[in-house]
């Protein structure tokens, strides 16, 4: 089955309060409350957001308030109907909405995405789902792979809904249904193919599919970033959204690319950028790779979000060209509606700016 559905994401810090209770108890709560079909809550590993304070795990002073993230998934009524909720509770932040297609169930058409345009597929699992005896994200990331799907990399959930059903982590628990989302960016047609293939490795499958450009790929500019209109003849503005896929030991000069990245766009005054850390993964020709108890370094994917206007993300592209030169995958995605408030600041709302990426089915 395929719907047309909107993406909710919130970005906050993890001492981020609402009523005396945390905020990302108080969000997966919401979520859950109305069965939201899909959701998780991620950690960050680094990044700075509109306060304009770093945060980072390898250094103890700055690790007490680490990024998260909390995606939503599900029709534009139901997200929508959440968003007054979603919008009061979450105080300081950033909120954005994103549209998606939804898929569930076996995927026979085989011809959803046009052939020539990039699509970001995400597949969302319990965690210790298998396929055979295999880690079932393990078998979807080598599917990918196969198919010459551009890059994926597999995050860990804190917490979330699976089908609307609440599933969250704990420390005695197996959290075999802790969900986990894997996420790959590729051509439509080279994604398209995989796909059949994914839904009958899984269950009962939940994936989305949203429209992406491949700017870069392993040092070498493909494309562009996206340049929406600024405003669509509503006066709603467009944003834009750039994610650099790299492994943890990619280095730019002496520090790992994404750590560097972060710092040199807080330095120049970016509006604020946050690191994710994967489990497995793989980008370019590179096999899928990642977290193993007899490897004493760790590569893994590392995904750094970037999100501003279009007129400033030309700047921050430029930066961020500069310092993929010669590794990374780099793609750029239009963000019809984000709010980001803080202290004396808020930018934007959570109208959606009438952007019309996919055929209408």
């Amino acid at each position: 089955m395929i719907e047309e559905g909107l993406r909710l994401s919130v970005y906050f810090g993890e001492r981020e309060r609402a009523d005396g209770r945390l905020l990302a108890d108080a969000l997966m709560d919401v979520f859950a409350e109305h069965e939201l079909r899909t959701s998780i809550l991620l950690r960050g590993v680094e990044g700075f957001g509109i306060k304009h304070r770093l945060q980072s795990e390898r250094l103890l002073t700055l690790s007490e308030d680490l990024p998260l993230m909390a995606f939503a998934l599900d029709t534009q009524p139901r997200i929508e109907a959440v968003l007054e909720q979603v919008r009061s509770i979450s105080g300081r932040g950033l909120i954005t909405l994103e549209r998606a297609l939804l898929l569930s169930g076996a995927i026979v058409d085989a011809d959803v995405l046009p052939g020539a345009d990039a699509a970001k597929l995400t597949v969302y699992l319990g965690r210790q789902e298998r396929f055979g005896s295999r880690p079932a994200h393990m078998a979807v990331v080598e599917c990918l792979h196969r198919h010459g799907v551009a890059g994926a990399s597999v995050l860990l959930g804190l917490d979330g809904t699976v089908h609307g059903v609440r599933r969250r982590a704990g420390f005695v628990a197996r959290n075999t249904q802790v969900p986990l989302m894997v996420q790959s960016v590729g051509e439509g047609a080279t994604i398209a193919r995989a796909l059949g293939e994914i839904a009958g490795m899984l269950s009962e499958p939940a994936m989305t599919l949203e429209r992406v450009r491949v700017c870069k790929r392993d040092g070498v500019l493909l494309a562009e970033p996206l340049r929406p209109p600024d405003v669509d003849g509503t006066g709603l503005a467009y944003w834009q959204k750039l994610v650099v896929y790299a492994s943890e030991q990619t280095r730019y000069g002496h520090q790992p690319l994404h750590s560097a990245l972060i710092r040199r766009l807080r330095r120049e005054g970016a509006a604020g950028a946050t690191a994710l850390r994967g489990q497995w993964g793989y980008h370019g020709e590179h096999r899928p790779h990642g977290e193993r108890f007899w490897s004493i370094r760790r590569h893994v994917p590392v995904l750094t979000l970037l999100l501003d206007t279009p007129a400033n993300m030309v700047r921050w592209f430029e930066i961020v060209d500069e310092m993929t030169c010669a590794s990374g995958l780099v793609t750029s995605e239009i963000v019809p509606a984000l709010r980001a408030t803080g202290p004396c600041v808020e930018h934007g709302g959570l109208a959606l700016a009438e952007l019309h990426t996919w055929p209408s089915r």
